[in-house]
């Protein structure tokens, strides 16, 4: 991730009232490799299996993943180790269920960045959740842990010096608490309140569609990425804060939430994730992070009777806007106006708020039949911020997914998808002032293919392409100063395991 953390953060009032203390222990399973002789043309399943996504998803059902047995084998069964001889139905009749994966990936750059060569990274998560209702009969209960551990490598920071990041998963090595939260729903859960330590990139901002794809920009999109404060209360860092959703009989739900801006803090050593490398800083005493989102959504054909003229096929759009009360720095001139490549102090002019407005579409296309898992989906992700204040004043990305590519494949999926980055005219500004070269935008494409081996088990090949590394960055190693990163080529191959 690119971090925008201004030189001066200022204390806010403390809109975010709930503090909590955790012990958990993290658990890794490791798995020895097994030979799978596939019967041709056999079915796995329509439920598919859990996709490896962006980023690690931290929801998944209670009953599903709690009460699994043997049945069909290791082949069919949705997690690597099932019912572990009756240690997930145990849990599960006390309303405990437990969740832990493993992705792993190798990505290397061909051509182009600083250098070339390949890095290994992998991150483990594991999930804990009590259903209250089953523990001791509280309705509409959900208490939730989880913890990251990661390992290995980036492949962006010591290869590619690119705005848009290669994986999704990279971040600094280390074991931490990622989210910590309780959620309660009310009127027959039309409504419901989740309050405690949260990721909010898996929430808001998100795309279905997008979920298939590596690049982290495909996860947590740029603009959060390079201007909220230590990248936002995102992957691999999580705030205090609530959220409510309403969601009324029909096609609209509400989400707004309120968190802690600085989910790191003051940090003085460059990289947010280094001073607050545990995730258990819990701060309540920066400014308020007001984000909210309206969401519209077609009923999926499962909710509903096809009537044999066609239905409409499922969609989903969405429009939010953030908002944070902070301090932050201008891109270019101090506080008298004058740029900052000439400032005679060198403090920036300071802004008070930042803010971005959003759009997000997940829409399929077409599809085979009313029963077939063969589909082309679309999905869409614009973003603007305002020049002034931010690296990155406007961001998009867009791609296709085709469902089942192949006959009896109706698990697989394959995939293209662009990403742009557009560096503010500010901070372009500045880099003319300063003598190089004004950095512009920087476009990356992705093309993927995620083969489902088992429902457990996902293998994913994967080729990036980046125009304009870092919307035109000078080459460190070039002796003449004069050269920009060469256009880069990333191939790589990921798995996904979940025990």
């Amino acid at each position: 991730m690119i971090f925008n953390t201004p030189a001066s953060i200022k204390n806010g009032p403390a809109y975010v009232s709930f503090k909590a203390l955790l012990l958990t222990s993290f658990l890794t399973l490791l798995a020895s490799n097994a030979v799978h002789a596939e019967d041709e043309g056999a079915s796995t399943g329509s439920s598919g299996p859990k996709s490896a996504g962006n980023r690690p998803d931290n929801t998944f059902s209670l009953g599903d993943s709690l009460q699994e047995g043997p049945t069909g084998g290791i082949w069919q069964q949705s997690t690597l180790l099932g019912d572990i001889g009756g240690v997930r139905s145990t849990l599960g009749t006390a309303g405990i269920s437990l969740n832990v994966t493993e992705t792993s990936e190798v990505l290397g750059n061909i051509t182009g960045g600083v250098k070339q060569s390949a890095d290994y990274d992998g991150l483990t998560t594991a999930t804990a959740q009590l259903d209250t209702q089953r523990a001791f009969g509280l309705r509409g209960g959900t208490f939730n842990v989880s913890a990251l551990q990661v390992h290995g490598s980036n492949l962006s920071a010591d290869n590619l010096d690119t705005l848009q990041t290669a994986s999704g998963i990279e971040a600094d090595r280390g074991f931490r608490l990622w989210e910590l939260w309780y959620d309660q729903a009310f009127f027959y859960n039309k409504m419901d309140v989740k309050v405690g330590q949260q990721s909010i990139d898996q929430e808001f901002i998100n795309s279905q569609g997008a979920s298939l794809f590596v690049n982290t920009m495909f996860g947590w999109p740029m603009i959060p990425s390079a201007d909220m404060l230590s990248g936002g209360p995102a992957y691999p860092l999580s705030s205090l804060g609530a959220r409510i959703r309403i969601q009324p009989e029909g096609p609209f739900a509400l989400l707004v939430g309120v968190y802690d801006d600085n989910p790191a803090g003051p940090c003085d050593q460059g990289d947010p994730q280094l001073c607050d490398n545990h995730g258990t800083n819990f701060r309540v005493n920066d400014d308020p992070l007001f984000i909210a989102e309206l969401q519209f959504s077609y009923p999926s054909m499962n909710d509903m009777e096809y009537n044999g003229k066609g239905a409409p096929l499922p969609g989903t759009y969405k429009l939010g806007f953030w908002y944070d009360a902070g301090q932050f720095a201008d891109q270019h001139v101090d506080t008298t106006g004058v740029s900052l490549a000439t400032s005679a102090t060198g403090n920036p002019l300071m802004h008070h708020g930042n803010y971005s407005i959003y759009t997000v579409v997940d829409q399929m296309l077409w599809r085979e039949s009313p029963q077939s898992e063969e589909s082309l989906g679309f999905f869409f992700r614009g973003m603007i911020a305002p020049s002034d204040r931010n690296l990155i004043s406007m961001s998009l990305n867009a791609g296709l997914t085709y469902r089942e590519p192949f006959e009896h494949r109706d698990d697989d999926v394959i995939g293209i998808g662009v990403g742009y980055a557009d560096v503010s005219s500010s901070a372009s500004s500045l880099d003319n002032d300063s003598g190089l070269p004004a950095r512009t935008g920087e476009t990356f494409i992705e093309a993927t293919y995620q083969y489902a081996v088992a429902p457990w088990w996902q293998l994913q090949p994967d080729f990036q392409y980046v125009f304009n590394p870092g919307g035109g960055l000078l080459n460190p190693n070039d002796p003449t100063n004069t050269r920009k990163l060469g256009d880069e080529a990333v191939v790589g191959l990921r798995t996904n395991i979940t025990f």
